[in-house]
């Protein structure tokens, strides 16, 4: 639907089996727009279940004081232009309708990918972390062998490989393991080489446990995200899941939250703000620029986003960010809780 209908449509739509089956990415409906600046809407959309929807929702709520929490559930977006308005709104940077054709554009050009993020979105909600990223790489995994992402591969000759060099530099002192993303050159991208490299460094904090862990990068990005032109090279999907799940750095930050710090700066987009996240406390750089691309490769973020960014900002604004492909600055990350502090320089 291109333009919005109302909370009381959008619930007898739910409620009608014949003509729920129009509200899908598959029958050619993968946004729905509610408009929920009625005094309705909060009873109309109060207790909605749109857990199996196979289309994102997005609510548009000029003032987020006629959407109170019981409606929350009815939403993957929610779009605000009030600039105090907390999670789950949101108000992008160039305002509620700037963010609103962002979203439709995002959601024409790949809604099978857009919609498999709002639902992984929803059912990861109440997953532990482990969990959560067995269904984020499943999903991920699905979406390689979709069309989506093989128009956006076939689009994208891949470069010749890099000559090995250390991708990540290790540094101990007393109880700090100092961890360094070096590859520059390719601005931090996270190839297999870094990530095997990083699960290395992260296993030995994870074994002792008086280690504290820095982790920082070399160059003008601390990561642009994982390294495209492996996207899509393992043998078959199946395969590549099982491999994400084998080397997990994102689950190893899990593991090392509490006593991991993260120092942000440049470009910071994909894995570069997905693995940042669990972290107990991550510092930005003045210039600092945070996004997940993904969606618009044919896929969903595939280094732990959906189950890192949520529990810092929570799954309406990580859709959000998700969906429109947006980058938000490190005073908007510091604003919601992607970052805890917004500080010059490094130790």
């Amino acid at each position: 639907m291109s333009t919005p209908i109302d909370a009381r449509t959008f619930r007898d739509l739910l409620a009608d089996p014949e003509a729920a089956e129009t509200i899908s990415a598959a029958t050619g409906c993968p946004l729905v727009i509610v408009d929920a600046d009625q005094g309705e809407a909060r009873s109309m959309l109060a207790g909605l279940n749109i857990a199996a929807l196979p289309a994102v929702v997005a609510i548009l709520a000029p003032d987020p004081g006629r959407l109170p929490a019981p409606c929350f559930g009815a939403a993957d977006v929610i779009l605000t232009e009030d600039d105090q308005a907390i999670s789950p709104f949101t108000r992008p940077a160039a305002g509620m309708r700037a963010g609103l054709t962002a979203l439709q554009q995002a959601l024409a050009a790949n809604p099978v990918a857009g919609t498999a993020l709002a639902l992984l979105l929803r059912g990861s909600a109440g997953l532990s972390v482990p969990a959560g990223l067995v269904a984020e790489s499943a999903t991920y995994s699905t979406l390689q062998a979709g069309r989506e992402f093989e128009r956006w591969r076939s689009s994208r000759p891949s470069r010749p490989p890099e000559p090995g060099t250390s991708r990540v530099l290790t540094q101990r002192s007393d109880d700090e393991l100092r961890i360094t993303l070096s590859r520059p050159a390719r601005r931090n991208a996270l190839d297999r080489h870094m990530r095997d490299a990083l699960v290395q460094a992260l296993t030995v904090a994870a074994v002792d446990a008086d280690l504290r862990v820095v982790l920082t990068a070399a160059g003008p990005d601390f990561c642009a995200g994982g390294d495209l032109d492996e996207f899509g090279s393992r043998p078959d999907p199946a395969t590549a899941h099982l491999i994400r799940l084998t080397r997990s750095p994102a689950l190893l930050m899990h593991r090392l939250s509490a006593r991991t710090t993260v120092y942000l700066h440049g470009a910071c987009l994909g894995a570069g703000a997905e693995l940042p996240a669990f972290a107990s406390r991550v510092v930005a750089a003045p210039g600092t620029r945070l996004g997940l691309p993904e969606v618009s490769l044919g896929l969903v973020p595939g280094a732990g986003g959906t189950v890192s960014l949520p529990r810092r900002v929570g799954r309406w604004r990580t859709a959000f960010l998700g969906l429109s492909g947006q980058q938000i600055a490190a005073e908007q990350a510091l604003s919601w809780g992607l970052v805890d502090a917004v500080e010059p320089g490094m130790p």
